[in-house]
């Protein structure tokens, strides 16, 4: 029996799963918590991703291991290896200005690196670091990710050339052509000031990324890639995730070139490429509207399914933090359509779930405009659970909606990686269990929100 671990590092707390190689049973699992916000010293990762390491065993006890993380991470490291400052994450959007520079000196960005740049990918935070803090930047022999400064240290080197990642989490740097898998030096010259700069070597899915004595270490990826991994999306799969904020991606065997910067050309975890755009209110927007109704979720559930599809014609446009897509960062939430007739509890909690929802159709249209074929939808994030949630999301997107069994997805595609990387050849363990949702397709109300969304 092959020992192989995957680890999701990606959100408060690093999280891990083993796994027996060839069967795919579940041999242990941990999880030890690490700082949240926008700016990070990396070491607290490294110390929360030796702890759970250690409580399964160590790493003498892995055969194989790999290691999702956050996407667009910014780690700067000296000449010696050293991190030169803390790492700067994808939420941290101080680099706007930036990211609009570097859009501005490469009109073409789109067509060579998938997407537009926002304050989020790494480039804009490595351009930022140049023009506000010149003497860090000058110190600047290497940059990495998140994901690819763990999976160096762990495996013991010092040697800034030895660090490794993939395609799927390079893609989010706004350096890197994922169809040609190559880094763009024009882009890391002018956003760095340099032209020696190490960056990442790209290890193809299946292939070993480093030793630690008997123990492989695999690629890892971006934390997007290995969700999709983990679920078992394949081409054709558009997976819905509600979390804070909301994603919709899918896996796509062609890539994507959006010049409205609305979809982002990401790379997979297994050779293809997974264009994604996202929403920044989701859950949190569910949880507001049960707090105001004074109200528990489950019951707020309950309320929401006792009124019409379409609400009586009481609409929430939810964009109470600005929205990512489309990209109104100055846009506020509304309630539009009221009346004395409809403006009652169970109308309100179905308006903010159809809003949220609507709003995930709207950045779903976006990757069919790019040419993404959608065949099957799946559901995932805390709020998946929810019924009324669950009935609502196969109502707008006019599809079956398929929930995939509640788990730790990163750490799960992540896991795959690692027997993959051990083997050889990637492992077809039992398919994640799903339950189907299939309701009755509501055309009009979806079609007013996106005439909603769309005004904003």
């Amino acid at each position: 029996m092959a020992r192989v671990a995957g680890v999701d590092s990606s959100t408060q707390s690093v999280k891990i799963v083993v796994r027996d190689s060839e069967s795919g049973a579940l041999l242990a699992q941990a999880s030890h918590p690490h700082p949240d916000g926008t700016e990070v010293d990396p070491q607290r990762w490294l110390d929360a991703l030796e702890a759970v390491i250690a409580e399964v065993g160590g790493l003498e006890s892995l055969h194989a291991i790999s290691i999702g993380g956050q996407q667009h991470g910014m780690v700067l490291l000296d000449s010696e290896g050293e991190v030169i400052r803390p790492a700067l994450l994808w939420n941290d959007t101080r680099s706007a200005a930036q990211a609009a520079a570097i859009n501005a000196a490469f009109p073409d960005i789109h067509q060579r690196t998938g997407s537009q740049l926002v304050a989020s990918f790494t480039a804009s935070k490595v351009r930022w670091v140049l023009e506000n803090e010149p003497e860090n930047a000058a110190r600047i022999a290497a940059i990495a990710l998140p994901h690819d400064w763990l999976s160096w240290k762990l495996s013991g080197s010092t040697d800034a050339k030895d660090i490794f990642t993939d395609r799927s989490d390079a893609s989010g740097t706004g350096y890197f052509d994922p169809i040609n898998n190559l880094y763009i030096s024009e882009i890391v010259e002018w956003v760095t000031g340099k032209t020696d700069v190490i960056l990442p070597r790209i290890v193809a899915p299946g292939e070993v990324g480093a030793r630690v004595g008997d123990t492989v270490i695999a690629s890892g990826a971006g934390d997007n890639a290995g969700a999709a991994l983990g679920i078992g999306a394949v081409v054709g799969d558009l997976v819905i995730s509600l979390g804070t904020s909301g994603t919709a991606f899918a896996v796509s065997s062609s890539p994507s070139h959006d010049s409205s910067g609305e979809v982002a050309g990401f790379a997979d975890a297994t050779g293809n490429f997974l264009p994604l755009a996202c929403t920044l209110n989701a859950a949190k927007v569910f949880d507001a509207t049960a707090k105001l109704l004074g109200i528990g979720f489950e019951e707020y559930s309950q309320l929401a399914l006792q009124a019409s599809p379409g609400a009586d014609g009481l609409m929430m446009a939810p964009h109470f933090d600005g929205e990512r897509t489309p990209n109104r960062p100055d846009a506020r939430g509304a309630i539009v359509g009221i009346t004395h007739a409809n403006f009652t509890p169970a109308n309100l909690a179905r308006a903010s779930i159809e809003g949220v929802i609507a709003g995930l159709a709207y950045a779903t249209e976006a990757l069919r405009r790019e040419g993404v074929e959608i065949s099957r939808l799946l559901l995932v994030g805390g709020a998946a659970r929810n019924k009324a949630v669950q009935e609502i999301a196969s109502e707008i997107f006019g599809l079956p909606v398929h929930i995939p069994t509640p788990g730790e997805y990163v750490s799960e595609g992540a896991a795959i990686q690692a027997a993959w990387a051990l083997g050889g050849v990637r492992p077809r363990w039992s398919d994640n269990e799903m339950i189907t949702i299939q309701a009755e397709p509501q055309p009009n109300v979806i079609k007013r929100y996106l005439a909603l969304i769309s005004s904003i």
